[in-house]
């Protein structure tokens, strides 16, 4: 199988050969600026205040105050429940955005609009830098890089202010916030995550925590409320620049007591297994309306193989690159729903890339998915978070089995025959 023929690295342009990117592992993401920002969403409130759920309640503050304890998290789904002998597992669908930043252009509470509408709740990877001024970015100790670097801007305090508004907006609406760690360091270079050994990894994690946890300290502002969430607990899972270097971040994710990690690419749309303990939640091949390969569920993939790693081709091209785009998400989701049911993992940025139209697609595909839901299907828009408390109850016999199917197959004799009785197999979760 081809997988998609070209991506882009962090600042734009990396050309590989037929079916390399995946394989390689890269699938960049961009830098947030004043031109580019973002969003998440779903529950209640209206954000004016970061609103929604506990938007009244100080809580307890969390050291200098950044964050604090507000109880339990508002909008979550109910206790998780083993399958049945031979019922039909859901379909889970987990829409991620990379950076979470919100530079003013409204995507952030765009999509957390979105998710409101359809009671969905969606994983929102925060970089740890969006909280630091760059006026302290000599705070920040990049393992093999100067200090201060970064491959992604810092943002200004406006900006700060405003993706501090929308992350609190999004915990109390039910989403959950994971982490894209801080400088962005892509590529060969010896700077690069993908040489990172796990004890840089480890410093790496320790500073993005701190930058959100003592964001008062570091801005000096007291007319902001705190994040209303204890970040030590909050973080369970995150995803890594360009998808680079997990294998070094899991030691380290194992021994911080992570859930799921969903830094690899190339991931195929089948029912996912444990690496080190940890839930491998990859990026999939997903099918390409129109090309004989297939691409990964993210934007950055679909803008590769369109406009050749251009964020600003010919106009002309955009409203076929929409649908494109649009109907790779719509089969992915389609083909797993209709056959193995496996979850579907979709990856963003919160960007304006070609004309916006990667978020229209999304958009689009997200509301065909909903309506799915809305129509009594057993579709189920969560965070990467909800869906591994889901999956861990499942018994491993089952689990088993529904990774003996493959992609796009359906299983022998429909659902209530096929799970009927798995105590014979085993699993490769552990």
């Amino acid at each position: 199988m081809r997988t998609n023929s070209r991506t882009l690295s962090r600042r734009g342009i990396l050309g590989l050969g037929a079916g390399a990117a995946a394989a390689a592992g890269l699938a960049g993401c961009g830098s947030l600026n004043s031109s580019d920002g973002g969003g998440h969403a779903s529950g209640s409130g209206d954000g004016s205040d970061g609103g929604g759920g506990n938007a009244g309640a100080k809580g307890r503050p969390i050291g200098d105050g950044s964050t604090s304890f507000t109880g339990k998290q508002p909008h979550q789904p109910g206790k998780p429940e083993p399958l049945e002998p031979g019922q039909t597992p859901p379909q889970f669908v987990i829409f991620s955005w990379d950076g979470a930043g919100e530079v003013g252009n409204g995507l952030f509470p765009r999509f957390l609009d979105l998710a409101k509408q359809h009671g969905a709740s969606m994983t929102f990877f925060l970089s740890g830098l969006y909280l630091l001024p760059e006026g302290k970015k000599r705070m920040y100790e990049p393992p093999n890089n100067l200090r201060g670097a970064s491959d992604i801007g810092y943002l200004s305090d406006p900006h700060i202010k405003a993706t501090l508004t929308n992350v609190r907006r999004a915990w109390l609406e039910g989403h959950e916030i994971g982490t894209h760690f801080n400088g962005h360091f892509c590529g060969e270079a010896h700077g690069s995550v993908k040489w990172w050994t796990p004890q840089q990894w480890e410093s790496e994690i320790r500073q993005a925590k701190a930058f959100v946890k003592e964001w008062r300290t570091n801005t000096g502002w007291t007319d902001m409320p705190s994040l209303p969430f204890d970040y030590d607990k909050e973080l369970a899972g995150g995803r890594t620049p360009c998808l680079l270097g997990q294998n070094n971040l899991l030691p380290t994710a194992k021994k911080l007591g992570w859930r799921y990690d969903a830094s690899s690419s190339g991931g195929l749309q089948v029912w996912p297994t444990k690496k080190l303990g940890i839930w491998d939640l990859p990026l999939q091949q997903i099918p390409f309306p129109g090309r004989s390969f297939e691409v990964l569920s993210m934007d950055y993939n679909m803008l590769a193989n369109q406009s050749l790693n251009s964020t600003k081709a010919p106009a002309y091209n955009y409203p076929g690159w929409r649908k494109q785009s649009a109907g790779a998400y719509i089969a992915g989701f389609e083909r797993a729903y209709r056959t193995n049911r496996a979850p579907f993992f979709i990856g963003n940025h919160f960007e304006h890339w070609n004309g916006g139209i990667y978020m229209d697609s999304v958009e689009e595909a997200f509301k065909h998915i909903a309506r799915e839901k809305e129509k009594g299907a057993d579709v189920r828009l969560v965070s990467f978070r909800q869906f591994v408390d889901w999956v861990d109850v499942q018994k491993p016999e089952v689990l088993a089995k529904l990774r003996t199917l493959g992609v796009g197959q359906q299983p022998s004799g429909g659902w209530k025959d096929f799970l009927r009785d798995t105590k014979s197999a085993s699993s490769d979760a552990a």
